[in-house]
């Protein structure tokens, strides 16, 4: 579950606070896609119009486009794992980033889910991170899909961690994840499931805890 906040690596490129003075709106001169309104996304996000703009600087120097495809996005999120393969990991983080399934990751997507996973209540951020392993969106998390997550999560920490890691080690991952989530036993994991298991861990409780207060 740790690993899963690494999704929250993509906030250290757009704290690049600048101390200029700023206007009231966002600055989208030059960009083929204009994000909505501040007033819009501070209605509908838990950041201020000021930690809107300091984001915003961040992914417009990232993305000048106004959008990330899937190959910008990853090669954003490799340069933070340069001692793995994080392509795997990245592509799951991607889909979770793009509800709309567009194939493009707009500001408003960026931060819609930043807001959750910094400033949302536990129950959403548990919520997002069922998502993210509900691969297929069908409301289920399957040992599939669970397998497929936990390999890309062991790719992106490389070869040379310490203590190095057996082969088996995504196998057992799962199993442990599932003996441990899987209340009824059925080979699935159901959002309740995943939150009431969740909850009943403080390591896990802690986790969700330690980025509330990065901007």
């Amino acid at each position: 579950m740790g690993a899963v906040m690494g999704t929250l690596t993509m906030q250290a490129k757009t704290r690049r606070l600048s101390r200029d003075k700023t206007d009231d709106d966002l600055e989208i001169t030059m960009v083929c896609h204009r994000p909505e309104g501040l007033d819009q996304l501070e209605a509908i996000t838990n950041f201020s119009k000021r930690e809107l703009q300091v984001l915003y600087r961040g992914f417009k120097n990232e993305c000048p486009s106004g959008v990330v495809n899937e190959d910008t996005f990853k090669q954003i999120y490799s340069q933070f794992f340069p001692q793995g393969d994080a392509s795997t990991y990245a592509h799951y983080l991607f889909n979770a980033f793009d509800t709309a399934q567009s194939g493009s990751i707009k500001f408003e997507d960026f931060v819609a889910a930043l807001s959750i996973l910094l400033r949302g209540s536990i129950t959403e951020k548990l919520q997002w991170t069922f998502n993210l392993y509900d691969v297929n969106r069908d409301g289920y998390i399957n040992k599939e899909e669970m397998t497929g997550i936990v390999r890309a999560i062991y790719d992106m920490m490389g070869k040379y961690t310490y203590p190095a890691l057996k082969n088996d080690a995504p196998k057992q991952h799962v199993e442990a994840f599932f003996q441990k989530m899987d209340k009824n036993r059925d080979g699935v994991v159901t959002l309740d499931e995943f939150i009431l298991s969740c909850q009943e861990d403080e390591n896990i409780m802690r986790s969700l805890q330690l980025f509330e207060n990065v901007i």
